[in-house]
């Protein structure tokens, strides 16, 4: 058995010597020690948290605003209202609303409460095909000052706010307070924090995702999110507000209409009022901050891009010249998901807390001084609301209501203290049924996008590249590769650093004492501040002078290290995997590089790409920017020849073998080995087990790669260069069916291109692991080495 141990390795000049030297020649000694693979993380830990501090001050260069006039304000940021629309979800259009639908039954009617101010109806309103938004509707008596939706947390009800069930003091209840001071209110169901619903009765698998975080992962993958979702819901409730007021279009005020929220609720009433201009005031309560640490919230508020262009502040100027009262309010506690147990697993971690009233009254200003170049009688209508010396206030504090309905149009001194409590009729209500009714037709709308996502990507990219030789498919591919790079994996710049390599030397021993064929060395290269690149570097011994190779970069997967591609312990896990690929490529005369991907440290490498997308980047974005340095480096190596360079990768290697390949043209073909699959179906579908809406890898999903990029279109991305699948039978991944359909129209492309010979799929009788046949055959053949 060979062993590896650090040694002199490479022969003096790379070429005939039997003098070993400890140090590849052209790099500097390596003197890192420790875990490389941890260091690797914490390095762009922080490179990532200088770039989130970085976006407050590059968000400007997507502003132009127009402080001429309300009109011309409006119009100028009506593309930034836009861009927030698109990175939110909040695209699909809308069913009309010609009125609310009365939920009553034989065992009650829609009308379950009365008061000598207002009465309370059960109601839903149509929102998308086989989604509604549910609620109550509170009409005050004789007739409505104003209307106002008022959205509770996650943890609420509607029957809290509207003084129903217990769980909130009178003076919080501020659906009710706001009827018994006039207002018609609209209370719409959010999806809550539970977990009960969030999974596949048939079968019988169930995770601890909050339902928030349930529909959240499936719907970003298409392209939606949770809070597009519940956005919409607001929006269709306004529909109707002005259908009911005969009113209907922004800047006709038949209807003065309001938003209050709070905590999630007021999350969803600052994005409702940024995108609805029809909403003519806002309260957010117990949700206002910087938002630079996103990445420790809840994964469902994770927005692809949004602090690129949007913090709270920016938020805020988007309202303008319109009404927004900010109130310091405390916030729920949360300290994460609902916790694991049995048959219940896979959630992502995430906290809410109090903010501390400085940083919400710096927050606060810093929207005052992006509006302060208007007219302060125009523009200058945010307020802040707090209690003394900065503590909490409220939620929904007399002031706070009584500065909407100000703002609404409703002249009085303070609101009314709260009146008779009302009664709720309904005898035996379960407003878990109810919960289950909104889980269920989300996720139901969101697995019918996933089913029509092929044709939407169709429509995106196949019916759009049209070519029929190599070169013109090249030609015809480089927008779709812009566009995926910049649009859906994120794109740094190039590696803004020299490389400065640092080596030593590992040893590769001969199983029979005898001298090794092939040296080895570990590299590592600076590519951004505080992330470098490292691997293991294979070199053959038989090396001609002048001679340049051809090159395979070996991937390993999940929680890997470059070491366990070389490995050849067969009692070790690492050999079950990989069978020492990296190892047996070198011997058969290819100089082999097997560098490390930072997908390993569980929680410590998902939380990279937490912070990476709201700055509209992905962890891919990282291991691209640490691939195009090797590709820099390899290709000066005296002995490699940069034309014959190839990729093959394991498991999560395979996944880099989609992505990176496809971006980097340098990479001269691709062998995706234990991972190619009907890749959105993998990622979105709740119909098997297989599916990673089952499992703990929250960091999957990638915003609106559903309607734009599967695996075959990622293959088209490499052609015409060469392409491989190696699939094992027993790969519990996905199913030969799923593989056997993506790859499909991998093969019809190629044959299209009349280059059927430059693609692949080998099957065989195995688990998830390398072949190392068809493989190695297709390397040796389109890297043209025989040795």
């Amino acid at each position: 058995m060979r062993t590896i141990f650090c040694l002199l390795a490479l022969a003096s000049g790379f070429i005939g010597s039997a003098q070993n030297v400890a140090v590849l020649p052209g790099t500097q000694p390596l003197t890192l020690q420790g875990d490389l693979s941890a260091q690797m993380v914490a390095g762009i830990d922080t490179f990532l948290s200088r770039e989130i501090e970085h976006s407050i001050a590059g968000r400007q260069k997507f502003w132009n605003r127009d402080f001429s006039s309300a009109a011309a304000y409006e119009k100028s940021v009506e593309v930034n209202r836009e861009r927030l629309r698109k990175i939110i979800g909040g695209t699909d259009v809308r069913l009309r609303v010609a009125d609310l639908q009365l939920m009553g039954s034989t065992a009650h009617g829609a009308r379950i409460a009365e008061t000598e101010l207002f009465t309370v109806r059960v109601v839903r309103w149509p929102v998308f095909e086989g989604v509604s938004g549910e609620g109550l509707w509170l009409q005050p008596k004789p007739s409505a000052r104003a209307r106002v939706i008022a959205v509770p947390d996650a943890g609420q009800t509607p029957e809290m706010l509207a003084g129903l069930s217990s769980g909130l003091a009178p003076e919080r209840q501020f659906a009710r307070r706001l009827a018994e001071n006039g207002c018609e209110v609209l209370v719409p169901v959010l999806i809550d924090r539970q977990d009960t619903w969030s999974g596949n009765s048939r079968l019988q698998r169930f995770t601890n995702q909050p339902h928030r975080e349930w529909i959240y992962r499936q719907a970003y993958e298409m392209g939606r999110h949770l809070l597009g979702y519940e956005a919409q819901k607001v929006f269709a409730a306004v529909d109707w507000f002005k259908t009911e007021s005969g009113a209907s279009t922004a800047g006709d005020h038949g209807a003065r209409i309001g938003i209050i929220g709070y905590a999630e609720g007021g999350l969803l009433a600052l994005y409702s009022a940024a995108l609805d201009t029809r909403i003519d005031a806002a309260v957010v309560s117990g949700y206002f901050e910087p938002r630079e640490r996103i990445w420790q919230e809840p994964i469902y508020r994770n927005v692809f891009g949004l602090l690129s262009e949007f913090g709270d502040a920016e938020m805020a100027t988007i309202i303008a010249p319109r009404n927004l009262i900010v109130e310091h309010s405390p916030a729920p506690k949360i300290d994460g998901p609902p916790k694991p147990r049995e048959g219940r697993a896979g959630a992502a971690p995430g906290k809410l807390q109090t903010p501390e009233y400085t940083s919400v009254e710096g927050e606060f200003q810093r929207a005052r001084t992006l509006l302060k170049a208007g007219n302060p009688k125009t523009f200058d209508r945010l307020k802040l609301l707090t209690g003394a010396e900065g503590m909490t206030t409220g939620p929904a504090s007399d002031r706070a209501l009584t500065e909407l309905l100000s703002a609404l149009g409703v002249t009085i001194k303070e609101v009314k203290p709260p009146g008779k409590a009302p009664t709720d009729s309904r005898i035996s209500f379960d407003p878990g049924e109810r919960q289950q009714r909104q889980v269920k037709e989300l996720e139901e709308y969101t697995q019918k996008l996933c089913r029509e996502s092929e044709r939407k990507r169709a429509e995106f990219f196949w019916n759009n590249v049209k070519a029929t030789s190599p070169q013109e498919w090249e030609t015809a591919c480089a927008g779709f590769r812009s566009n995926f790079w910049e649009e859906v994996i994120g794109r740094f710049p190039p590696p803004s650093v020299p490389a400065n390599p640092r080596s030593r030397a590992i040893q590769i021993s001969h199983p029979t004492g005898g001298v090794a064929a092939v040296a080895g060395y570990e590299v590592v290269l600076d590519v951004l501040p505080d992330v470098f690149a490292w691997g293991y570097l294979l070199v053959p011994k038989d090396l001609k002078p002048s001679e340049r190779r051809p090159v395979v970069v070996c991937q390993h997967g999940l929680e890997g290290v470059p070491a366990d591609t070389i490995n050849e312990d067969p009692g070790s896990q690492a050999f079950r995997y990989y069978k020492a690929f990296a190892l047996r490529l070198a011997e058969q005369g290819f100089v082999v590089f097997a560098p490390h991907n930072p997908y390993r440290g569980e929680d410590k490498f998902r939380q990279l790409q937490r912070k990476a997308n709201p700055i509209k980047k992905s962890l891919f974005s990282i291991i691209l920017a640490q691939h195009e340095q090797i590709l820099n480096w390899l290709s000066e190596l005296p002995f490699v020849d940069s034309k014959r360079i190839g990729f093959y990768g394991l498991s999560y290697g395979g996944k880099t073998a989609m992505r990176v390949p496809a971006l980097l043209e340098r990479y001269a073909l691709s062998i995706c080995s234990a991972d190619f699959n009907e890749w959105i179906r993998k990622n979105v579908a709740v119909d098997s087990p297989l599916c990673y809406m089952f499992s703990g890898e929250y960091e999957m999903p990638e915003f609106d790669l559903g309607q734009t990029f599967n695996y075959a279109e990622m293959a088209g991305l490499i052609a015409p260069r060469p392409f491989m699948v190696e699939r094992g039978h027993g790969d519990g991944v996905g199913t030969d069916e799923w593989v056997a359909y993506e790859y499909a129209k991998v093969r019809r492309l190629y044959d299209a291109l009349g280059i059927g010979d430059r693609t692949a799929i080998e099957f065989f009788n195995g688990p998830h692991t390398i072949n190392g046949v068809g493989s190695f055959e297709f390397l040796h053949k389109h890297l043209n080495w025989q040795n």
